[in-house]
């Protein structure tokens, strides 16, 4: 910025399945920081009646479930076709990039910018996006609270330890990122570990 006003600090936050990402997303909010998730951003793209049209005349009805496509459907039609799968993210990760800029732009112009805002990416580092931002978080939480709260939510362990054997490590993304956040324990211990990250990148971003 050419006025002395300084851009938020951008960061990228991802973690393991059931970790606790949007969790620590609404303590972001409360601290006062600007979020958004790419999975909201996708659930609102398989709302749009173009996109349906679309993924409709790929794959047919079965995909579209009371005006939006069912995810669930179309991750079964592309599981196992390449392919499908390549043509599935060239059409909507585009969108999610071009919801992600306007987030990032409408912050970086406010006459009274945050110190930083948060993008939640699943996939952050298997997807290579981590590059696209200042900083990277890794959410992370004990074995035993993840399956406890997979299965709250109707996530089998088996499930879970399936999808997640298809995802980079926990302890790879750990060491990957700039910083890490044990979601194990209360509230109150995760809204420390997150105004000390805040309170360092944002006085080194200065």
């Amino acid at each position: 910025m050419g006025d002395g006003r300084q851009r938020p600090l951008f960061i990228g936050l991802t973690g393991s399945i059931a970790s606790g990402k949007s969790t620590v997303l609404a303590e972001l909010e409360k601290l006062g920081v600007p979020v958004i998730s790419t999975d909201a951003i996708v659930h609102e793209i398989y709302e749009d009646p173009e996109v349906i049209e679309i993924v409709r005349e790929r794959f047919g009805d079965d995909v579209i479930n009371e005006g939006a496509v069912d995810r669930d459907a179309v991750a079964a039609e592309v599981f196992a076709e390449p392919e499908a799968r390549v043509w599935l993210e060239q059409l909507i990760w585009p969108r999610v990039g071009t919801r992600i800029f306007q987030f990032r732009a409408r912050h970086d112009e406010s006459a009274d910018p945050p110190p930083a805002i948060v993008v939640e990416v699943p996939l952050l580092f298997e997807s290579g996006m981590d590059q696209a931002f200042d900083r990277t978080v890794t959410v992370t939480a004990s074995q035993q609270v993840r399956f406890s709260r997979a299965e709250s939510r109707g996530t089998g362990v088996s499930e879970l330890e399936a999808r997640e054997a298809r995802h980079m490590s926990a302890e790879e993304k750990a060491e990957r990122a700039d910083w890490q956040i044990d979601n194990s324990g209360s509230v109150d211990a995760l809204d420390e570990q997150l105004r000390a990250m805040l309170a360092e990148w944002t006085k080194s971003s200065t």
